[in-house]
């Protein structure tokens, strides 16, 4: 059995929230569950309807799907959703390079289906710790792999905002393809970069696996990252499930 809540909220220093997510526990098309956080970018509003048209154009995508493998599905929800925001953008000049970065899941027979564009992430947190799933799609992240810069510079580095990648900035996107298999008592954290960027990932091991509800582990995630500053959109999706 899955639990899940998700949160978003809009930080302390944006006047806007761009970011939107998806918790779905029952049956989108052939999948069992989807979960989904997208954090929108460009000019006034067109965040914000970036990241709604990307999981709205996607959830009517799965729910058409008569066949296929989860992966097929999300990749092809993706293109849709890509093809509809690079189409708007170019028709409205207040849309005018518009995007989202997105990630989203499914869980089937114990195992963790994960799609990544952007620096929006997935982690899984068990009795070994936090693990990153996902690998941002940043300059940044880049610079670190080819190691121009040392892991912990990363965080606090000037163009840590600048992403490689997009939902619907180019005519077509590429997306990152993740599976894990669930042990019992693994949790699933997934987040918006509102909430990556103002805390460590021990912070985050470490309040995801204190007591308590999976609602009040996600308020006290929002909390921490407002207290630390709040400098963004701050987005979380909790999910609980073991392995069948």
């Amino acid at each position: 059995m899955l639990r899940a809540f998700s949160i978003t909220d809009i930080g302390r220093k944006r006047q806007l929230n761009e970011d939107y997510v998806c918790t779905r526990l029952d049956e989108v098309g052939r999948l069992p569950n989807l979960f989904i956080v997208a954090d929108g970018m460009g000019g006034h509003k067109a965040g914000d309807h970036a990241s709604r048209e990307a999981v709205d154009i996607m959830l009517n995508s799965i729910e058409q799907h008569k066949q296929g493998n989860p992966e097929d599905i999300l990749r092809e929800a993706l293109a849709a959703a890509n093809q509809s925001i690079y189409r708007d953008a170019r028709k409205a000049a207040e849309l005018e390079g518009m995007g989202t970065t997105l990630v989203a899941c499914t869980i089937m027979d114990g195992k963790l289906i994960v799609m990544n564009v952007g620096d929006s992430r997935l982690y899984v947190v068990g009795e070994t710790g936090i693990r990153q799933i996902t690998v941002d799609h940043s300059l940044v992240e880049e610079m670190v792999r080819e190691g121009i810069i040392a892991r912990d510079k990363a965080r606090n580095h000037p163009k840590k905002n600048i992403i490689t990648r997009a939902v619907g900035v180019n005519a077509e996107v590429t997306p990152d393809f993740f599976e894990v298999e669930l042990k019992a008592g693994d949790r699933i954290l997934m987040c918006s970069d509102g909430l990556s960027n103002m805390l460590e990932d021990e912070e985050m091991s470490m309040i995801v696996g204190s007591i308590g509800t999976l609602e009040e582990k996600a308020k006290m995630l929002v909390d921490a990252a407002n207290g630390n500053g709040g400098k963004d959109n701050i987005s979380v999706v909790l999910i609980e499930t073991s392995a069948e």
